[in-house]
């Protein structure tokens, strides 16, 4: 099953008018299930409070079943043994800045997830993965400015492994913490 590329899922969202971009959509998914949450495919965007992403999930369009294609390969992508969830971020040929704005905003989306997964009411969660959710909120609230030169790709590749670490860190903690309750 091959995974929505960002432009794609991107003009998708533009078509239904879902009110979300990919990189938010992405994150809060991928928020979700990481703090715990679970959903039928068919009713993610009930889950996310997205109505326009579940009016879409509603139809029987091609839409509908991208939409369910993105929360099958995300949750495939979360399940890897080998931790190779990347969030869906534009591709490295896109501008620096265009890539750091879908990172800030993968990040609020991921902080929306989990805060609707709520996993803090399943039991406490260590420091280190509080810290985790503090800096993401962070990264989303700040605005990275950056220029396209080496030292600015270097320090992005950073903070983008940084964020995939902290979502790796925050699905194994969140899962440990239901097992306990």
């Amino acid at each position: 099953m091959e995974a929505l590329a960002y432009d794609e899922l991107e003009d998708l969202l533009l078509r239904i008018r879902a009110g979300v971009g990919a990189a938010e959509l992405h994150g809060a998914l991928a928020g979700f299930h990481c703090g715990g949450g679970r959903t039928q495919a068919e009713r993610f965007g009930d889950a996310l409070a997205l109505d326009g992403i579940q009016e879409a999930l509603s139809g029987t369009g091609a839409e509908a079943e991208d939409l369910r294609r993105l929360q099958r390969t995300t949750l495939a992508a979360l399940a890897d043994a080998d931790d190779g969830f990347t969030p869906l971020l534009p591709e490295d040929e896109a501008a620096l800045a265009q890539r750091a704005d879908a990172l800030v905003q993968w990040c609020r989306g991921f902080l929306g997830g989990i805060g609707l997964a709520n996993p803090r009411a399943r039991g406490e969660l260590s420091e280190e993965a509080e810290e985790a959710i503090a800096d993401l909120g962070r990264i989303a609230a700040s605005e990275l400015s950056v220029e396209e030169g080496e030292a600015d790709e270097d320090a992005y590749a950073e903070v983008l492994e940084f964020v995939r670490v902290a979502a790796m860190l925050l699905r194994d903690e969140c899962a440990a913490a239901a097992r306990r309750h």
